[in-house]
């Protein structure tokens, strides 16, 4: 059990436990040494062996996982389904009047027991269904985990958040969630947000000075579990974990919480309601007009049971459930970690992506190719993160790599094994670090010699950071870097090969132009800078003024190379792309036209400046204007304004974000992207769907997957339903022609579901996209599951089966020439006559799945085997039904007869017309899509 470590046990000393007291009022009002020896935390972070003997005594950092449903509550789940409690009343009436009927019908016993196995059978696949979903969600969701920088040892160690105990010292930056419940020791201009447990909206500053006691909430000098850090950094020392953590105390609270439904399942639940209403007033209403025709109460009852069964889909829940969870399978393999539901839906009518560049479009791993000092540029050889490579003039530069290295938080890492250079931090700030190792600048020793005594953190309004370093006798220096206007305004002087000289007019339009030069070769440009102080803890203010510009630091980040095809497949698919970075416009305008984001010679290009300029309406009229847009120098309270703006004119808007200030953003959009091997834990959180690779590429493959989906659902109700129809009408038919008996009884009805209904359909949720979904605009994010395309579509593929199976039905009763009213349950023509009924529905229906695989492509080009599993189904199905045709004790439950070959070749021509028929329906869309769009391309 995670536990708060409150005392010292004595009589152990291994347990790493210190020797007072260590309860909320101790945390607080404990300087920061004695704290560190109450919990007996040194310095330089616990030892590997201390740590395990903790994380063994106090468990793992994390709060217990939410008691999944048991097994007996997810086969109540089935039961309790609409569909499945109609069918379980009706097994149950049937079994009332076989117990109750004088003689005893076995042929209503035999419709009792197939009604029930049908809902057994339902429910199984269903139950299967949910329980591997839980399953995949545990799992999908350990492939983003939540990781923190802790001291061990001495060295910074990357570790999942799990793995933290009690006594750890932590590393916080700006953009971390914090990991447990700690206090702080070192701070540096430190602010939290606190709203998910205080309910704060603003941010609140954190010092690690001691306090008085008091609410442990309250304590300006701890940290805690579940919140964010907004700006600064600090070291922390964890005093709780897990479950007695404040965030654990609520996550206690609030863990039995109900779950809510997607709109989807809503609609769903609509429809359910809709289809029993219609199948039990149709099924009262024949009821009603047969039982005063003579008819008998049970028989009539019996027919009405029919109808009903023929009109209730009972395989749709499963299918339904069957059909998201391969998407989001789907959608994982392809790096996209969808983790609500209405992601799904969402993403299959999103509109415009408003989308990152660094690492989103490019491939994250900065290097620095140009360096500007004293009026000249400088070459910098070697790619990647690895020290290998050369800078041309080295000593020209090296002033400004030792200050740009100083002010970094990144540390460079050694490859492991067979791995490769990474950087731990800030990628740009990594890039600096490999520039400066090669030009032969160590910045560890420079550090030992005058270590960093005070920091100001970078943030979005300044758009650049600040350290001092130095000690008392070689006096102390700040050390600058960040946008290039922004340290260019503070500074005073500039450093050119003669020396220090004042930074007039000139001087500084010389910088803009070499400023230019670089973002336009598409680099992300940085300026650094440096001045010396008059102590070790100077304010912001006079750290960051009457600055010497040292130059300009131009890196690249390379576009990845699937970005271009992803990008032009959303424009084929009538999504707009707009870039919102905060580089320069000439950086973010170049890599645009490299990835295929502007096309045209003037885009729309808008500085955070300018947006913050404009109002509303402004806004608005602004991303109105056609043209492709791009929006740079911008902060996350701009991104949030354009997402507004966006939906407030009808858009359905997908957001990408990583940094901790953009998770309004990502929680009001409809759809927010956070990055998952770059991103904050805060981002992550926000956000509805994680990307595993950092990639757009994996954003256009999530919203083909998402329209695939909302396809599939689409397919097999088509599928169901349509089928229903050709159960329906031969019934209703008969009953205004006057024939006495039912050209297709309830347990035909219930057979033809079991085998050629839930098998098929479940294949169908499988299907993958069509080769043109990329192709089409996006669908209305209002537009109903029964939309009157989907209707029409059943309505002319049920009307042809339905035709079809009346024709063979009554074709082959009046071919014998006997009055309908002498016609017999037992008689052979009548049996055979069902037979071809329940023959032809399951061959129809084989037909019939082929034909909805796709909505206008032909289902040749697509390929008739493309989808094994819906033809192994579709042959069960057949299969199945010459088992009832031929088998003896099958023909006595079903009251069928033997089918010769020509009856099979009359009914395989039927479901081919239906084929046939489906495909003209089809080329005729095409054609008519063509035209619209001013003939072919």
């Amino acid at each position: 059990m995670p536990v708060r470590i409150r005392a010292r046990d004595t009589s152990d000393t291994t347990d790493g436990v210190g020797d007072s007291a260590t309860g909320p009022d101790d945390v607080q009002r404990l300087p920061a040494d004695r704290l560190r020896e109450s919990l007996n935390s040194p310095p330089g972070g616990l030892t590997t062996q201390d740590a395990a003997r903790r994380r063994t005594r106090c468990g793992p950092n994390q709060m217990p996982r939410a008691p999944g449903r048991g097994a007996w509550r997810l086969i109540a789940a089935q039961l309790t389904d609409l569909f499945a409690l109609m069918l379980l009343l009706a097994s149950a009436g049937t079994f009332v009047i076989y117990a109750t009927g004088r003689p005893r019908d076995t042929g209503t016993l035999q419709l009792a027991v197939a009604i029930l196995c049908v809902v057994v059978l339902n429910a199984s696949i269903g139950f299967a269904q949910e329980y591997s979903a839980e399953r995949t969600s545990e799992s999908l969701q350990a492939m983003v985990p939540h990781r923190c920088r802790v001291l061990r040892g001495g060295e910074v160690t990357d570790l999942p958040a799990a793995d933290l105990v009690p006594g750890d010292v932590v590393l916080l930056e700006a953009g971390d969630a914090v990991p447990a419940d700690c206090r702080l020791v070192e701070a540096h201009d430190v602010t939290v947000n606190n709203a998910a447990l205080t309910g704060e909206s603003a941010p609140v500053g954190r010092s690690a000075q001691a306090v008085d006691a008091g609410p442990l909430l309250r304590a300006r000098n701890c940290v805690f579990m579940g919140t964010d850090v907004i700006s600064g950094s600090a070291r922390a020392v964890t005093f709780a974990t897990g479950t007695a953590t404040e965030f654990g105390r609520i996550f206690k609270l609030a863990a039995a919480a109900p779950r809510q439904k997607t709109p989807l399942q809503h609609q769903v639940a609509a429809m359910a309601r809709r289809v029993a209403g219609t199948a039990l007033a149709t099924g009262g209403l024949l009821f009603a007009v047969r039982l005063p025709a003579g008819q008998g109460l049970v028989p009539s009852f019996v027919f009405a049971l029919g109808v009903m069964v023929a009109l209730v889909p009972e395989g749709l829940p499963a299918t339904l459930s069957v059909s998201l969870a391969i998407g989001v399978r789907r959608m994982a393999r392809s790096h996209a970690l969808v983790k609500k539901l209405l992601a799904v839906e969402a993403l299959g009518s999103t509109t415009v992506v408003c989308t990152d560049k660094t690492g989103t479009l490019t491939q994250a791993e900065m290097t620095v190719t140009r360096i500007w000092a004293g009026g000249a540029t400088h070459r910098v050889s070697g790619v990647g993160y690895a020290p290998v490579g050369d800078v041309q003039d080295p000593d020209d530069v090296r002033e400004l790599l030792l200050s740009a290295a100083l002010c970094s938080n990144a540390r460079l890492l050694r490859p492991e094994g067979h791995g490769h250079w990474r950087v731990l931090g800030d990628t740009t700030e990594g890039a600096l670090l490999v520039a400066a190792a090669k030009a032969g600048v160590d910045p560890a020793a420079h550090e030992t010699a005058g270590p960093r005594t005070t920091e100001h953190p970078f943030d979005a309004e300044r758009m650049l950071m600040s350290t001092v370093t130095g000690t008392p006798a070689r006096g102390y220096e700040v050390h600058v870097k960040g946008a290039p206007q922004a340290v260019l305004g503070r500074c005073s002087a500039i450093m050119t090969q003669g020396g220090s000289r004042p930074l007039d007019e000139t001087a500084r339009k010389t910088v803009d132009v070499a400023n230019d030069e670089l973002a336009s070769q598409g680099l992300r440009v940085l300026a650094v800078a440096r001045r010396t102080a008059s102590g070790p803890r100077p304010d912001r203010q006079e750290a960051e003024s009457g600055l010497t510009f040292l130059g300009l630091a131009g890196m690249l980040d390379p576009p990845r190379p699937e970005v271009s095809a992803a990008v032009a497949a959303c424009r084929r698919a009538g999504i707009r792309i707009i870039m919102l970075t905060g580089d320069h416009p000439l950086t973010a305008e170049a890599v645009a036209r490299r990835v295929g984001i502007v096309r045209h010679p003037d885009p729309v290009v808008v500085s955070g400046t300018e947006l913050g300029a404009l109002d509303e309406p402004g806004l608005e009229a602004l991303l109105a204007r056609p043209g492709e847009h791009l929006l740079c120098r911008v902060s996350p309270e701009h991104k949030m304004r354009v997402v507004t703006a966006l939906q407030r004119r009808g858009a359905v808007v997908a957001v990408t974000g990583d940094g901790a200030n953009d998770a309004p953003a990502l929680k009001h959009a409809d759809i927010g992207v956070a990055m998952g091997a770059s991103g904050t834990d805060v981002a992550r959180e926000a956000a509805v769907m994680v990307l595993l690779d950092d990639s757009f590429a994996s954003i256009a493959t999530a919203v083909r997957l998402g329209r695939a989906v909302y396809q599939n659902i689409r397919k097999f109700l088509v599928y169901l339903f349509s089928h229903n129809i050709a159960e329906l009408v031969p019934i209703l038919a008969a009953t205004f022609v006057g024939f006495p008996l039912v050209p297709l009884t309830a347990v035909q009805v219930l057979a033809i579901d079991l085998g050629s209904d839930v098998l098929p359909a479940l294949a169908l949720g499988a299907e993958p996209p069509e080769r043109d979904v990329m192709d089409r605009p996006p669908r209305p994010p209002h537009e109903p599951l029964f939309s009157p395309a989907v209707l029409r579509r059943i309505l002319f593929l049920g009307g042809i089966q339905a035709a079809g199976v009346c024709a063979v039905f009554f074709w082959h009763i009046n071919a014998t020439g006997i009055p309908y009213a002498q016609f017999t349950a037992d008689d052979p023509v009548y049996r055979k006559a069902i037979t071809l009924v329940q023959a032809g529905i399951v061959v129809s229906q084989f037909f019939n799945a082929l034909a909805v695989r796709t909505e206008r492509e032909s289902i040749v080009r697509a390929g008739l085997f493309s989808n094994p599993w819906l033809l192994a189904a579709g042959a069960f199905g057949i299969l199945l039904m010459a088992a009832i045709s031929y088998l003896p004790p099958l023909q006595a439950v079903f009251h069928t007869a033997p089918l010769n070959a020509t009856d099979w070749a009359v009914l395989a021509a039927l479901g081919a017309l239906l084929l046939a028929a489906d495909e003209a329906r089809k080329a005729w869309l095409r054609r008519r899509t063509v035209t619209a769009q001013g003939g072919p391309s």
